[in-house]
């Protein structure tokens, strides 16, 4: 036991200032702070106002200064391309350093903006971590977005520069990227006044005469640029997050916070030790990607590994296992979602036995809430640690964890343990009062959020008061429902729109969920709430079974039937389940569900930009059609 956790929480939420400050000086200062916390524009409050920092000199040239050069900072691991490189943290840093240079030379400048559109490969990290280097605002937006949605990016963050390239490689698929780029900039109002093109062999992209330039040709004779110090409170990036009226919302990072709360989380939460090898297995595209593959790792002194491919079927329900064994990883973060499809494709653990992970030390899920089942499963066969963890694009890093860098506290499968230090979680009802143990409310975080948190959105300082802050004063709405338990762990059960209203009942869709989990046949499930005219609501659930289960499907359904009803009661009023062969999911892995009542309530819907295959939503339609639901109007 490092300390008592209990006592490092209190401290950080009494003596916040405190603590963050002696956080921060594990970090270089080109100046420090003149305020830990300035709360003088609240409730849009600062870290460390008044500081200098670089981002990128703390995650690269620091660790080369004191004698980390040589050590392995990225490993890049491609099964879909048969490629795996190696790059020191004296090979990355020389290749950001030229990188930033070639930035400058196309007119890039502190504060300006430049648009990441790029796959899982090295250059995107030495292309954030270039911007970062000489003060730019990068955006990464997720490789093959549709047009559209890139091209209100691009209005929105209005970059000089878009650095993208001509595919991203799926199994068995190329996805060219440039005519999807292309048509983006041809849709925005706002045009970039270049683009860099890296060329993949797999595919030969092609060029605009006096916009676009091969990622080659940029570097040629660029001057590795030295870094720039910023203000800590200035952006380091810009995250598009899906907002609810359509249009992107853009979370804002800043530069020493972010930093500060980055490093921090790795020993304290994850117990990782600088030299560790961290691999979290997500995209840069997403939050978790920019925090835990990027930033966090490196700011630590970790190796952390970029992985372009899937956790089944490059080549088999191993790949991971194949992963943490060759490049000895300590500890991996991944999605429940992937955790699901690797027991569905190998229940019985079978590819685990085949590689030697006696260097492995724990596994973090978050994403979406993992089901008390899928997280044993992982426990039973990898015999280490399995941490189910909770926390959002917009905060940027835990808000619930059982930091295994403080003290390792027992498990509750289906809770995110017990808040980080630096969060004051409150469950709140309607009225905005704190509610009793074990009642389920709207989640909500006591403002000041911590460092590492987003400080407003882009341009739009208004509507980040409008969806977070203003719903309960003096808190951060995060959008989520669950519960406090007498022991002070936190329960997240779904989102506040997944509270179903069954007769006057209020119901979480989580927990029936986690009865469903528990079925050994079933694979992964989602319910959702069908509108009712008698009951107003009921919940309906959708289940995958695991690969090779041949029982009737209708005595499936009746076991879940059954089960719900003894577990969650007949309150719950859960009578319809149909087996379907997969669920729509987000590229990142959060099911669908809005998307899924959406269909079962005959609405009109859109079709959202993230998700991983559009024709699924056909076969969702199918199924909820045998249950007498849908038939809609997209």
């Amino acid at each position: 036991m490092a300390h008592d956790s209990a006592a490092v929480y209190l401290r950080s939420i009494k003596e916040p200032e405190t603590f963050w400050a002696q956080a921060a000086e594990d970090l270089h200062w080109e100046r420090k702070w003149q305020r830990v916390l300035d709360d003088t524009h609240k409730p849009l409050y600062r870290w460390f106002t008044g500081g200098l920092f670089n981002t990128c000199y703390n995650a690269l040239d620091r660790h080369i200064e004191n004698g980390r050069g040589e050590q392995a900072a990225l490993i890049y691991d491609s099964p879909v391309t048969g490629t795996f490189k190696t790059y020191t943290y004296r090979e990355l840093r020389g290749e950001v350093a030229c990188f930033a240079g070639a930035l400058k030379r196309q007119g890039i400048d502190r504060s300006d903006r430049v648009i990441i559109y790029m796959p899982m490969v090295p250059e995107t990290v030495i292309a954030m971590l270039a911007c970062a280097r000489i003060g730019a605002v990068h955006s990464v937006v997720f490789g093959g977005f549709a047009a559209n949605e890139l091209a209100k990016r691009i209005n929105d963050a209005e970059p000089k520069l878009v650095v993208s390239t001509s595919c991203g490689i799926e199994p068995g698929k190329v996805v060219h990227y440039k005519p999807l780029l292309d048509e983006a900039i041809n849709i925005a109002t706002t045009k970039p006044a270049r683009c860099i093109i890296l060329q993949r062999p797999q595919a030969h992209a092609t060029m605009i005469k006096g916009r676009d330039i091969d990622w080659h040709d940029a570097l040629e004779d660029a001057q590795p640029a030295d870094c720039v110090p910023v203000a800590s409170t200035d952006p380091l990036y810009i995250l598009y997050t899906s907002g609810s009226t359509g249009f992107p919302k853009g979370v804002v990072r800043d530069n020493g916070g972010h930093a500060v709360a980055l490093k921090w989380s790795m020993k304290h939460v994850y117990g990782m030790e600088p030299g560790d090898v961290y691999w979290a297995a997500s995209d840069v595209g997403w939050v978790v990607g920019h925090s835990y593959i990027v930033y966090g790792p490196l700011l630590h002194g970790c190796t952390t590994i970029l992985y372009e491919g899937k956790p089944v079927g490059t080549p088999d329900p191993g790949a991971f296992w194949r992963v943490c064994s060759q490049h000895d990883v300590r500890v991996l973060f991944t999605a429940p979602t992937a955790f699901r499809a690797i027991k569905r494709e190998d229940p019985q653990g079978d590819y685990i036995k085949k590689y030697d992970l006696s260097g492995f030390r724990a596994l973090f899920l978050a994403g979406e809430r993992c089901d008390p089942d899928t997280l044993q499963w992982a426990e039973q066969r990898l015999g280490v640690p399995v941490i189910d963890h909770w926390w959002q694009t917009e905060t940027g890093w835990a808000i619930a964890a059982n930091c295994l860098g403080i003290e390792r506290l027992p498990v509750k499968p289906g809770s995110a343990t017990r808040p980080v230090p630096g969060y004051k979680v409150q469950v709140l009802d309607e009225a905005g009062h704190t509610v009793a143990n074990n009642k389920i409310g709207s989640i909500a975080i006591k403002l000041p959020l911590p460092p590492g948190s987003l400080t407003t959105m882009w341009k739009n300082d208004q509507g980040y008061k409008k969806y977070y802050l203003d719903p309960y004063p003096g808190y951060y709405l995060t959008g989520d429902a669950g519960y406090m338990d007498e022991d002070g762990y936190l329960w997240i059960m779904s989102r506040t729109d997944d509270i179903i209203n069954v007769a006057g009942h209020r119901l979480s869709t989580g927990a029936i969920e986690e009865v469903l989990a528990s079925h050994p046949d079933v694979a992964e499930c989602a319910v959702i709430g069908a509108a009712d005219e008698l009951k107003g609501q009921l919940p309906v659930g959708l289940i995958v079974l695991k690969a090779g289960v041949d029982r009737p499907h209708a005595d499936i359904v009746a076991d879940v039937v059954r089960n719900v009803r003894e577990t969650v009661g007949p309150v719950a009023a859960f009578k319809q389940a149909v087996v379907v062969k997969r669920l729509p999911k987000t590229r990142s892995g959060k099911i669908l569900r809005g998307t899924m009542k959406r269909i079962a309530d005959a609405a009109e819907y859109q079709i959202p930009p993230t998700i991983d295959d559009p024709a699924i939503l056909d076969e969702i339609t199918e199924a909820l059609g045998q249950l007498g639901y849908g038939r809609h109007e997209r």
